[in-house]
């Protein structure tokens, strides 16, 4: 297949259950574009081509571009639907992770990013129920207005998408394990925003980890986990920058609906304060466990970069990093390191104590 209407195809760029993603080009708009083409093995299902078609549809009506917007819709000459969207270059969160966790302070701005997308969302009423660092592009912003730099997130992949006035009657269990909330893995229509809330804790703490955070293979894991469980606390990562992490990532991920966030663009101040203050301070607390005994210059937190994904609303690039286990640091015992970063406090604060008493004492004995 050469080309879909007027767009022609340059690549497969991403295939699924339920369908393919094609790049291609708008030679009248003279501008990159991507076709998505309903499978043809569910071509035949009534319920699976409405739910295709709902899902362009509400992309279409959603003025944010934090939101894939879709412009065309057609068919092809065997009847399935496809739609056509904005190309989204810079890949997909997903694929960024594959390299493991990103540098701490990029993970808490790109996390704050991403809730502000699910923000606008939800001020379009629609709950997305399956926010997943696959569903995640990466847009080339042209400044370092995010995490990561450059790019800022968009949501794509609406196909589970609902109107928030819909979603507290739905009873089927959808979404993916590692990042769904716990009650919509019940299935008993008791959801609401907060579900992508809980979807953007995890994802924040997958790109600080490099794994989500609990373990589920299955909706029976998602809703079998014990209520009081938080998440693996960041301390072993964050040491003594961890400030407020731990707490409100777990009331982000808390099993309780009432616990959690509320709203998506309060977790994202929260989570752009962390980043500010974590970015002030590492420096500090670098120069502190240099000076305490050395440790040969090498920093317990992640020391790694996301990289600059070049792929396509469902992925086809490769993002880079080198991670530095945050348990490991060579021939120093847990205690031994506390105690050189003691000792290095003492000395920052201790230095300019003695020169500020030797230059009053100068001053003292000068003016008799």
């Amino acid at each position: 297949m050469d080309a879909i209407g007027r767009y022609r195809l340059q690549s497969k760029v991403g295939a699924g259950a339920f369908a393919t993603v094609w790049r291609g080009y708008d030679d009248d708009l003279d501008v990159d574009v991507a076709v998505k083409v309903l499978a043809d093995n569910w071509a035949s299902r009534a319920d699976v081509r409405e739910r295709f078609l709902s899902e362009a549809r509400l992309m279409r009506r959603i003025a944010s571009d934090r939101v894939v917007r879709v412009f065309d819709l057609g068919a092809l000459e065997d009847g399935r639907p496809y739609f056509v969207m904005d190309y989204v270059s810079g890949g997909t969160l997903a694929e960024v992770l594959a390299a493991g966790p990103v540098d701490p302070a990029d993970a808490l701005w790109w996390g704050a990013d991403l809730a502000r997308a699910v923000a606008a969302l939800h001020a379009e009423g629609v709950v997305h129920r399956d926010i997943t660092p696959a569903n995640l592009l990466l847009r080339p912003s042209g400044g370092k207005e995010s995490g990561g730099g450059t790019h800022r997130i968009v949501l794509a992949d609406l196909g589970l998408a609902k109107r928030a006035a819909e979603a507290s009657g739905l009873t089927e269990a959808v979404g993916t394990p590692s990042y769904m909330a716990p009650e919509q893995g019940r299935g008993d229509g008791g959801f609401d925003e907060r579900a992508d809330v809980y979807a953007v804790g995890a994802v924040t703490y997958a790109l600080l980890t490099g794994r989500a955070p609990f373990v589920a293979s299955s909706i029976t894991d998602v809703v079998g986990r014990d209520p009081d469980q938080d998440p693996p606390s960041l301390r072993p990562l964050l040491q003594d920058a961890v400030g407020q992490v731990d707490e409100l990532l777990a009331r982000a991920l808390a099993y309780r609906v009432g616990d959690r966030w509320a709203q998506a663009h309060t977790l994202a101040e929260r989570l752009e304060a962390e980043a500010y203050r974590l970015e002030q301070e590492a420096p500090l607390l670098a120069s502190l466990r240099t000076s305490a005994g050395g440790e040969d210059g090498v920093s317990t937190t992640v020391n790694s970069s996301a990289g600059s994904a070049a792929g396509s609303s469902t992925g086809s690039g490769a993002g880079s990093a080198a991670a530095v286990p945050p348990e490991t640091v060579a021939g120093t015992s847990r205690r031994g390191r506390r105690g050189k970063r003691w000792r290095g406090l003492a000395l920052f604060v201790l230095v300019p104590v003695v020169f500020v008493a030797a230059a009053v004492g100068a001053w003292y004995f000068a003016g008799r």
